[in-house]
């Protein structure tokens, strides 16, 4: 769900062939920052230009989702809502309880662990 409104760019409800193309082209062959960029808009679910934790913690389950019970033996210990609020305190630079855009794109800059959890392959 998130990804697709994040590729239907003109929010009309469909993806139309150049968004399609567009989408591919930013998440295979696209910059780091556009491909973070892309990530950030996705994450930022409600549209308000930020990511709260709520957001965060989302998209986090997702990701533990979509890695399916071989990423659930190796993270036994951290559930998905510890990872988030880990995730979203080491962002919150500022500690106001918003990721920015900005935030967003300094710390998977600054850390690859994070930018490779996050992001499409940079």
């Amino acid at each position: 769900d998130h990804v697709f409104r994040t590729f239907d760019s003109d929010g009309n409800g469909f993806i139309d062939f150049k968004e399609f193309l567009l989408a591919i082209d930013v998440t295979s062959s696209g910059s780091p920052e556009e491909k973070l960029n892309w990530a950030f808009s996705m994450y930022d679910v409600d549209g308000n230009g930020w990511i709260d934790l709520v957001e965060m913690t989302k998209i986090v389950r997702s990701i533990y989702k979509m890695m399916g019970p071989n990423q659930a033996m190796v993270d036994q210990f951290e559930t998905p809502e510890k990872r988030a609020e880990d995730i979203f305190r080491r962002m919150d630079v500022n500690s106001d309880g918003r990721v920015t855009r900005q935030e967003f794109l300094q710390s998977c800059m600054n850390d690859s662990k994070l930018a490779e959890l996050l992001s499409p392959r940079l």
